[in-house]
């Protein structure tokens, strides 16, 4: 099991590290990395022991920051830039090329040790082949025709906040756009193919329902295991497919389907975990009663996990980024916008509150090591 967490809040960077023999047995540093800044997304990458963290300061922009002894201490270095605006993009808004906020990072294949990938606001995928020294716009996906359909889903523009890479085939790439849909690369970022059949977006107008270009997929996951397998916690549901992407089956749970966020769990490709909202209109647990769902059977039915967590009312809405589970599969963290931060041993059967009082949540991750 994962013994380091990485909580990345409005106002810092929080880490967890786990001693077995304390209690609590998870204890947070005393450092706080960027302490009162908003940290909108981190990245623990083993492949060559460094810690990448994006940071949106507002009037200051977008910022990316890079440790190399576990964040302790700290290196500056390049932010995506997207490329001036063509004469021939004149009809698109003038910030629809510029960098809004670093809402994914990824890390490229085994083979890749060097690779990373960020999605970003409003809508581009970047390319680092450097170790974040430098980034490339992914021009293939960026320039084709369907993005001009893309909108905000969330934020006012759309963005790129899933990136999964597949383990057999580091040139497989699959993305999800709130609001795009999902697409998919077998070639390294060559060319791209939605893959969003099969879902459907209930806010739009009858004729455009199921059009794939225009789902808004909250979270996508992949099985590391069996990478056939992706859940999506979709804006108007559950789906979950067994055949790489190329189609899609809605789920239904209970308390709701409508949430943020999933977790798959990397060795049995039936088990996922999701944190349900009342709904797209209240976004609130279901009764003020926060609660994480799980599968073992594939969907076909769910299960309702509270033991540990807060009893009503309680009023944590846990984000896309807001859940994760370790390699093991038993281990995982949780973290709301009410900066509540829970962990589970037991592969959510009970809960422990780290805390309820950091300031808001946007991403937790485990160290993959």
């Amino acid at each position: 099991m994962s013994d380091q967490l990485f909580v990345a809040t409005r106002k810092g960077l929080f880490i967890y590290d786990r001693h077995p023999h304390a209690s609590p047995h998870w204890l947070p540093r005393a450092e706080v990395p960027f302490l009162g800044d908003p940290v909108t997304m981190v990245l623990p990458d083993p492949r060559i022991g460094t810690l990448h963290a994006a940071l949106n300061l507002g009037h200051f922009g977008v910022k990316m920051r890079r440790s190399s002894d576990g964040g302790r201490n700290w290196t500056e270095v390049a932010v995506p830039a997207y490329p001036p605006k063509p004469e021939t993009a004149a009809d698109e808004a003038d910030t629809a090329w510029t960098l809004a906020q670093v809402w994914a990072l990824e890390r490229g294949g085994a083979d890749q040790p060097n690779l990373l990938w960020a999605g970003t606001i409003p809508g581009g995928l970047f390319r680092s082949l450097d170790g974040g020294d430098s980034w490339t716009l992914v021009r293939s996906l960026w320039d084709r025709p369907e993005r001009r359909e893309w909108f905000g889903g969330g934020y006012d523009r759309p963005g790129i906040h899933s990136i999964c890479v597949d383990p057999r085939d580091s040139r497989r790439v699959t993305i999800a756009i709130s609001c795009g849909g999902i697409w998919q690369t077998c070639d390294g970022g060559e060319t791209w193919d939605c893959r969003a059949s099969g879902m459907k977006a209930d806010y739009m107008p009858e004729e455009r329902v199921g059009d794939p270009n225009i789902q808004d997929v909250h979270r996508l996951v992949q099985c590391a295991a069996n990478p056939d397998v992706f859940w999506v916690q979709h804006h108007s549901g559950i789906y979950r497919s067994i055949d790489g992407a190329a189609s899609w089956q809605p789920l239904v749970a209970q308390p709701s389907s409508f949430g943020f966020t999933v977790a798959a769990h990397p060795h049995d490709p039936d088990t996922a975990w999701f944190v349900p909202a009342a709904k797209d209109a209240c976004r609130i647990p279901s009764q003020a009663h926060l609660v994480v769902t799980r599968t073992h059977v594939g969907g076909a039915t769910f299960e309702t996990l509270d033991h540990g967590l807060p009893r009503a009312p309680a009023y944590d809405l846990v984000y896309r980024h807001g859940l994760d589970v370790d390699a093991s599969g038993k281990r995982l963290a949780m973290g709301s916008t009410t900066g509540a931060l829970w962990v589970s041993d037991d592969g959510g059967n009970s809960w422990a509150c780290l805390s309820a009082h950091l300031p808001p949540i946007y991403c937790v991750r485990f160290s993959p090591g």
